[in-house]
């Protein structure tokens, strides 16, 4: 019988003391960095850990985080959404949307989605998307007797699409932790995107063509017309998509890095505010704290997650559980689903920061080594370790988008019912994202079963 030795088990328990005391109610990066911390005093009582190795995690964190210039566009991307937020161009947005589906079935709707979509391209603060767009269209949709299900769940679904769509401050993050081309990963969720995207709209579509009462059409007494319309448009559609062209466009034209990309954004929304006249003392304030605030909150758990993945491996996590998949005898395919189910049970009760940082730094090196056979032969260009991560981060964000929206915790539940009017329920908010978590998981599985629609853009470019 082999000799059991606790300090074998120690990157277990790290993990399950983990998942247990995330719900103590105390900061994440606290919480993160602590268990870390704790279980390196605990590696040097055992002789598996020595105290040298915590300098190693301040260089780690100082190189890995302070130094990165990738980063410095989460704190700038930050700002350019909450600057457009502030300033307007989101209402003007939706409205000129509004005016140009009124004649399509359940055209609010869409127009939403459609908003939902643009300004993914702008911010990847959930919050912030969900409850503008729920300020926005939540109280205008009531008074058109919009169904109150069908409603809150376009809003909550369409928020979260800034998770995904580039540039994400998520995908960001990705890019550091397995260490990809954040370019390469901006294009390869580009499609996945706007497939989610499209299931929206198909979905809203054929609903409320099907059943014409749940979405009541806008009368013609407050529709524009004419000249006024092609103002409108001029006005609040040609400039944030002239932005999102100006920000993307610079990355995959080769123009510009990330970083900088992220700074022409942080100007270009600011200017915008300029000349719509909205860029107030109070405003441009406002938006700085609320971006330095995020910014900091982020950098915090990223310091944190360094802390607990350095020590992790340290305690011979990798080997672990690259050891346990191994011993499980699933497979390629078996290994990756139980994954994709491991990160969409998290979704129910952890933020997607949580699970980012939790479960990438621990599983990537499991992926990595998996033989997926022919199945990633796109375009012509064998799977490489760098493809095989890249579709794996895809996977892992559109699923991830799901966090928002699955009950208990959902956040984008909870963003949308603190700002919603008194008469909306959560059991009609909980009603109506049923249908959009359903449409996450069949995109979850299209991108699963093609990954031509993550790897075919950043293979065509890099031709």
């Amino acid at each position: 019988m082999e000799n059991f030795y606790i300090e074998d088990w120690f990157p277990l328990i790290m993990f399950a003391s983990l998942g247990i005391l995330v719900f103590s109610g105390l900061p994440v990066a606290f919480v993160i960095s602590g268990i870390g911390i704790a279980f390196g005093l605990l590696g040097m009582a055992f002789d598996v850990f020595s105290f040298i190795e915590f300098f190693n995690i301040v260089s780690r964190i100082w190189g890995g985080i302070a130094e990165n210039m990738v980063m410095v566009a989460v704190p700038m991307f930050i700002y350019m959404g909450t600057m457009l937020e502030k300033s307007g161009v989101a209402e003007d947005l939706l409205e000129c949307l509004n005016m140009l589906m009124r004649k399509v079935p359940g055209g609010l709707a869409l127009s939403v989605t459609l908003m939902g979509t643009i300004m993914a391209a702008t911010t990847g603060i959930i919050g912030a998307s969900v409850v503008m767009m729920t300020l926005l269209a939540l109280p205008v949709m009531l008074r058109r007797n919009y169904d109150p299900s069908l409603a809150t769940g376009t809003i909550a679904a369409s928020g979260t699409l800034g998770i995904l769509i580039p540039p994400s401050i998520m995908l960001v993050l990705m890019s550091d932790l397995l260490s990809i081309s954040v370019g390469n990963l901006f294009l390869a969720s580009i499609i996945p995107g706007l497939l989610l995207a499209s299931l929206y709209t198909i979905y809203i579509f054929v609903r409320c063509q099907m059943q014409p009462h749940l979405a009541p059409p806008l009368p013609d007494d407050e529709a524009v017309h004419g000249m006024d319309l092609v103002r409108m448009m001029v006005r609040s559609f040609i400039p944030p998509v002239f932005l999102i062209v100006l920000v993307l466009g610079s990355i995959f034209a080769g123009f510009a890095t990330p970083t900088e990309a992220a700074g022409v954004g942080a100007v270009g929304a600011t200017f915008l505010a300029i000349v719509k006249g909205r860029l107030k003392w109070d405003v441009l304030k406002d938006v700085c704290e609320r971006s330095a605030l995020t910014g900091a909150m982020l950098f915090f758990l990223f310091a944190g997650a360094t802390v607990f993945s350095y020590v992790f491996r340290s305690l011979g996590g990798d080997d672990l559980v690259i050891d346990l998949v191994n011993s499980a005898g699933l497979g390629a395919w078996g290994i990756l689903f139980l994954l994709m189910l491991i990160v969409f049970i998290l979704g129910f009760f952890f933020d997607w920061v949580e699970i980012t940082l939790i479960v990438l730094p621990i599983f990537a090196p499991v992926i990595a080594q998996l033989d997926f056979g022919d199945h990633l032969m796109v375009a012509g260009i064998g799977a490489t370790e760098s493809q095989i991560l890249t579709w794996f981060a895809v996977m892992v964000a559109v699923n991830l988008q799901t966090s928002f929206l699955t009950p208990p915790f959902g956040f984008a539940l909870f963003y949308l019912k603190g700002v919603a009017p008194k008469s909306i329920s959560i059991q009609q908010i909980y009603k109506g994202i049923i249908p959009f978590v359903i449409l996450q998981v069949i995109g979850l599985l299209l991108v699963m079963y093609f990954p031509e629609l993550a790897l075919w853009m950043p293979n065509t470019l890099l031709e």
